[in-house]
């Protein structure tokens, strides 16, 4: 039995898929074969764990010929896989998988794609909208229609010994305390500029967390983040305010920066979810996005939001050029709620 699973195209996405690949392994068990169809440049947020047998790497815009529509297509029909689940929503999944030969594809009906599908699944609409719904949620229902049992919605990833030795050369480099003593801050986001929180504000924060409490803060970026990060860092003006600016960019460098820290206080984006998979405590900030599309389900993370009349209109920027959904988001309310949740981490390190 072999299953073929085009995995979600962005970072976050692909933590959110995770209880899916969970559920699916455990329905078919050791002996099917279980093979993700994924970019190149998330498949390191898989690492360490245990659902892919193996990956095919696909980006249509790669210079590899063998990543590109044609060369993964050839490799598809090599691996005849029986079923097809397609997290991904785009026409060129469900022709791929068409074109592949699976017997039975599985997924939503979106962009055209229905008449490719061998079991089609509809988003729940409030008339002619999409209702928000939580994208765990939303992955899931795709393994239960092949048969799955219910799964808990719960984030799982992992790091490799690699990850943890490249951590600890941060550490030493920057000569961080235990982990319990560091505060990560994520400033980044991919999706574009409407989801960031002011630098200038990060770099308050940052201040205050590192004078206030006593603790080290280390900014979390990729790699095109690494100048805020140094703007943080240098605008903070504190000496246990550091960054992974020097560092070379690395998914899994950030998954075990975070899984051993104390707290997390980061923008809608990627990052976000290696918190809610490692169990670290969360303060979120969101602005031009609905908290309803990633709901993690876990009760560990702070939500933050200022509603504006505008939003949440989920553009990459803001189209009246104001950004007040993330500018009218202070400082004061983000540091409140950090301090909620050091108090409760203590609390709950002491218990």
């Amino acid at each position: 039995m072999k299953i073929g699973v085009f995995v979600p195209n962005w970072i976050g996405d692909v933590a959110m898929a995770t209880p899916t690949l969970r559920a699916l392994r455990r329905h078919y068990g050791p002996q099917a074969e279980i093979i993700g169809i994924l970019r190149p440049y998330v498949a390191e947020v898989l690492a360490g764990t245990r659902w892919l047998d193996r990956q095919i790497l696909f980006h249509p815009k790669s210079a590899n010929p063998a990543e590109k529509t044609w060369g993964v297509l050839e490799q598809l029909r090599r691996e005849r896989c029986d079923t097809f689940l397609l997290l991904t929503n785009s026409l060129r999944s469900a022709a791929l998988a068409w074109a592949a030969g699976g017997s039975q594809r599985v997924g939503y009906v979106r962009n055209a794609r229905g008449p490719l599908l061998t079991h089609r699944l509809y988003h729940p609409r409030k008339g002619r909208a999409w209702l928000p719904t939580p994208a765990i949620d939303v992955y899931l229902q795709l393994a239960y229609a092949v048969g799955c049992e219910l799964e808990s919605p719960r984030l799982e990833l992992a790091t490799l010994p690699a990850h943890e030795a490249a951590a600890d050369r941060v550490w030493n480099q920057h000569r961080l305390p235990h982990g319990e003593r560091v505060v990560v801050l994520n400033s980044g986001g991919a999706y574009g500029a409407a989801k960031l929180w002011p630098t200038e504000y990060f770099a308050e924060l940052a201040r205050r967390i590192a004078s206030e409490h006593d603790l080290a803060v280390l900014v979390n970026c990729g790699p095109a983040e690494r100048a805020v990060a140094e703007q943080i860092v240098a605008a903070a003006h504190h000496p246990r305010v550091v960054s992974l600016a020097d560092q070379p960019p690395s998914i899994g460098l950030s998954k075990a920066c975070i899984r051993r820290s104390r707290l997390l206080v980061t923008t809608d984006s990627g990052p976000r979810f290696f918190g809610i998979a490692f169990g670290v405590p969360m303060v979120s900030l969101f602005g031009p996005t609905d908290p309803a599309w990633t709901r993690t389900h876990e009760p560990s993370e702070i939500c933050l939001q200022h509603a504006v009349p505008c939003g949440p209109c989920a553009k990459r920027s803001c189209p009246l050029g104001h950004h007040e959904c993330m500018r009218l988001l202070t400082v004061e309310r983000v540091h409140a709620a950090v301090a909620a949740q050091l108090t409760k981490s203590r609390i709950g390190q002491a218990a």
